[in-house]
């Protein structure tokens, strides 16, 4: 062992997006042109002087220019971050959560949401990375494997205590950790079920949608998701292909992604109601908690999802008091990072709500596949009516992809959190000095621009 604990050096920040706009890959209502980005983050370390082998990766996720801001909130916590042991911030991640959560001066732009919130979940998440990496597990073991005792220390319980006590959270964490031996075999031999959105894209033709479902369900996905929100007429069209291109027994979820008032998602989904679907996704604002009430109200035996947008755990605390939502979509990147996600995850279990995590963006899949997996093999114990996305974008960038087979999410097994870039996507997709950025900018363009 070396004299010299091994120390995190810097806090490296890249601006990485990709031009999915040009395909329309990710346009729903809301968000028509959509460039798949990542404000992503590394923690180096060193020893002695000498570069170590691990390395924190982390990120958050964007749809283009949000990335000039998000990079440099990130940035803003660089202070917080660097000279801190390798072990200090693996024994207990949870303690830089609080710090971070706690600079007085940043959290005034939050507190606990926005930029300022999503720059944290992406440092955070990037402990966890160097954590799992640390113990050469992949993070959803990492988590299953953990005492019950230390994943309640690295919970927040401020403004939620009224709904989760650290009590009922070690028992929730107790329970779950029976059977979790088989349960994490049964994983590693099935994977874990999911659904995909990518015949859904608003700006897809008729064509390619009906391509692309009826794709899906040869795939073994027994779920997809289609955007609706712009016009009625065209809604009522796609859905209908769609539903002929699946047939009667595949779930088929819509997403209006926030664009209706909460009248107007009661009589638009009413209104699609013909062709059964399953959720309706984001019907609303995501801060309106008592609107979401009302349209689950009005809408059922619809049911309704929401979360992507979700800015921490105490809106999802009341989502849930309020008997607000039948689906918890929890996001790996919009919280404050595993941290505050594991308390939104027993959050959920404490109330019986399915959690189907978000995944629709550059690297979700990645991340968010963990959080499901550790709460199978050791909080819920079970899968019914539980459901990952799948996007079927620009997995080929990360050095742990994720792969689906026969509709299932395949358990990583490789140590981390799955969320490490290749450095040659790095160098290409940087903006705006990557080698595609430059290309594309100066006018000349590029393969990938064609």
């Amino acid at each position: 062992m070396s004299a010299t604990a091994a120390r995190i050096t810097a806090v490296d920040t890249y601006d990485v997006r990709f031009p999915t706009s040009r395909e329309l890959d990710g346009s729903d209502a809301m968000n028509p042109d959509p460039d798949y980005s990542a404000a992503y983050v590394v923690l180096r370390t060193s020893q002695d002087g000498r570069e170590r082998g691990h390395e924190g990766h982390g990120f958050t996720f964007t749809i283009g220019r949000g990335n000039d801001v998000q990079v440099a909130a990130i940035d803003a916590l660089r202070d917080h971050v660097v000279g801190r042991t390798v072990a200090e911030l693996c024994a207990d991640p949870g303690s830089l959560y609080r710090d971070l959560i706690g600079d007085s001066q940043l959290r005034w732009l939050g507190p606990e949401k926005g930029v300022m919130h999503m720059a944290v979940g992406a440092v955070v998440n990037a402990v966890w990375d160097l954590a799992a990496k640390q113990e050469g597990k992949p993070l959803w073991q990492l988590l299953a494997d953990a005492d019950p005792a230390w994943l309640v220390s690295q919970i927040d319980f401020r403004y939620i205590a009224d709904a989760l006590t650290p009590d009922e959270a070690l028992d929730l964490l107790t329970k779950g950790k029976q059977g979790a031996t088989g349960r994490a075999a049964e994983l590693l031999r099935r994977g874990y079920p999911a659904y995909t959105t990518s015949p859904g894209w608003l700006g897809y033709s008729d064509e390619k949608l009906t391509r692309l479902a009826r794709e899906a369900v040869a795939d073994g996905f027994t779920q997809i998701k289609l955007k609706v929100g712009a016009d009625l007429a065209d809604d009522i069209r796609r859905c209908r292909a769609a539903r002929a291109a699946v047939g009667p027994d595949i779930r088929m979820a819509i997403d209006a992604n926030q664009r209706w008032n909460v009248a107007e998602a009661v009589e638009w989904t009413t209104a699609l109601s013909e062709f059964d679907p399953y959720w309706i996704e984001e019907p609303t604002s995501p801060d309106d908690v008592l609107g979401h009430a009302t349209i689950r109200r009005g809408v059922s035996p619809v049911k309704v999802a929401t979360g992507e947008h979700v800015q921490n755990r105490i809106v999802f605390k009341q989502l849930l008091q309020a008997d607000a939502i039948d689906i918890l979509q929890l996001d790996s990147a919009r919280v404050a990072g595993v941290n505050e996600n594991l308390a939104i995850l027993l959050l959920a279990a404490k109330f019986g709500v399915p959690v189907c995590p978000h995944a629709g963006g550059v690297g979700l899949c990645e991340l968010v596949q963990h959080l499901s997996m550790f709460d199978y093999v050791a909080l819920t114990g079970t899968t019914e009516d539980r459901v990952i996305e799948f996007v079927d974008h620009l997995h080929e960038h990360f050095l742990d992809p994720v792969v689906i087979t026969d509709g299932h999410y395949r358990a990583p097994t490789a140590p981390g959190f799955s969320a490490a870039m290749h450095q040659s996507t790095i160098d290409t997709y940087i903006y705006p000095d990557g080698t595609f950025w430059a290309a594309d900018l100066a006018g000349s363009g590029t393969e990938e621009d064609a």
